[in-house]
């Protein structure tokens, strides 16, 4: 579940009367050390491989799982793998999302050795894939060629600068259709793009998006999920820089007085609750367009080829000084979402194919970076 820390903060901060003391003030004060260094120090490693890696562990990825396990034992070459600790198996129980964040993942260190002078060749699932859901086999295998030839790839410089924005979109300001040609020219993996910036289709997939959201939130499993991984102050993001991440001045302090903890998220009745119900459909319906991925199929293969042309659209519309953010939850294989995976696919696909990735896009504030694991922990037969 994404979250607006600003409507959080209007409606549970609201009516908080903060401490006036000098141990609150510290508490509130209070940011992550080492969540986001991943962020500072890419690029910094004189070895290609591990180069591309830290700059592949930036990639965007659903509920920010980084599921991703890397062995670079064989010379020149990388074989990733999921790891099966990281999956998501109420929201996404084929693991088809996962795959997308794998994808990505390729993607970016594909680009970051491409502007070193590598060519990485990519194959996915050398060992056979599973249709029911990612196992102990390999997700891939790349191999690195030093390549004179090889071009950066003029996206790549975006990808320090991406965030997924998770705030409000201002509504006053609507997206030109004049960008479209570059988000679509991004996506090269073999996906279709598509998009739209027209009101009604604004207004129908808003009115949608919030149905889906609201879904997910009152499914009690896939709900406890999201907030299993809700990471609530800088104490709990430097110890698991992973998941949805709640950090700032008053969630410092909600934190520290018990005002916001996993338990409040769950009760229905609580502040707690209703802000972060608040929070998500002021982000459905701050929406000023809509853009989706669909693909033919709906194998493995498929999946990592919408996760390389999500990337790469996200870096497109970095460039473009806009914001995006997914709202994949009508996409969701589970039974309770039944009626809106129907409905998502008879709009955006009706010609048949799966769609696999759909965000809102719009203009945005600046946003933080995410918190990122530290390559090391993401390296297995080092």
């Amino acid at each position: 579940m994404s979250h607006s820390r600003r409507k959080f903060l209007t409606v549970v901060g609201g009516g908080v009367i903060l401490a006036a003391s000098a141990g609150f003030a510290l508490v509130a004060t209070r940011k992550p050390q080492s969540a986001t260094l991943a962020w500072q120090t890419a690029g910094r490693d004189a070895d290609p491989r591990r180069k591309a890696l830290s700059y592949a562990l930036l990639a965007p990825n659903p509920h920010n799982r980084q599921p991703w396990l890397v062995d670079p034992a064989e010379p020149g070459t990388i074989t990733l793998y999921a790891d099966p600790t990281r999956l998501l198996p109420h929201t996404d129980p084929q693991n088809r999302q996962i795959t997308i964040g794998l994808g990505c993942f390729l993607e970016v260190m594909r680009m970051a050795a491409s502007n070193d002078g590598y060519r990485v060749s990519i194959t996915p699932f050398p060992e056979g894939e599973a249709a029911a859901g990612l196992d102990e086999r390999p997700v891939a295998r790349a191999v690195f060629t030093a390549d004179a030839t090889t071009a950066p790839d003029p996206l790549f410089a975006q990808v320090p600068v991406r965030r997924t924005n998770k705030e409000p979109y201002d509504t006053t300001k609507p997206v030109p259709e004049t960008v479209l040609p570059s988000l679509r020219a991004a996506a090269v993996a073999g996906t279709q793009f598509g998009a739209s910036f027209a009101e009604v289709d604004i207004a129908d997939l808003r009115t949608l998006t919030r149905h889906a959201l609201t879904v997910e939130i009152e499914t009690p499993r896939t709900y406890k999920e999201s907030v299993d991984l809700f990471r609530i102050g800088s104490a709990e993001v430097d110890a698991n820089p992973d998941g949805i991440d709640f950090t700032g001045p008053l969630f410092e302090t909600m934190a520290a007085t018990g005002l916001f903890t996993r338990e409040t998220a769950l009760d229905t009745t609580s502040q707690a609750y209703k802000a972060g119900l608040a929070a998500v459909y002021e982000n459905a319906d701050t929406a000023m367009g809509h853009i989706w991925l669909v693909t033919a199929d709906n194998r493995r293969i498929d999946q990592i080829a919408a996760g390389a042309d999500w990337v790469r659209v996200n870096l497109a519309a970095t460039k473009a000084g806009l914001a995006l953010q997914p709202l994949s939850q009508a996409l969701q294989e589970y039974p309770e979402m039944a009626a809106h995976y129907t409905a998502i696919h008879a709009r955006l696909a009706p010609d048949g194919g799966t769609v696999q990735m759909l965000a809102r896009i719009g203009y945005g504030a600046k946003t933080s970076a995410s918190p990122r694991w530290p390559l090391e922990t993401r390296i297995i037969n080092a």
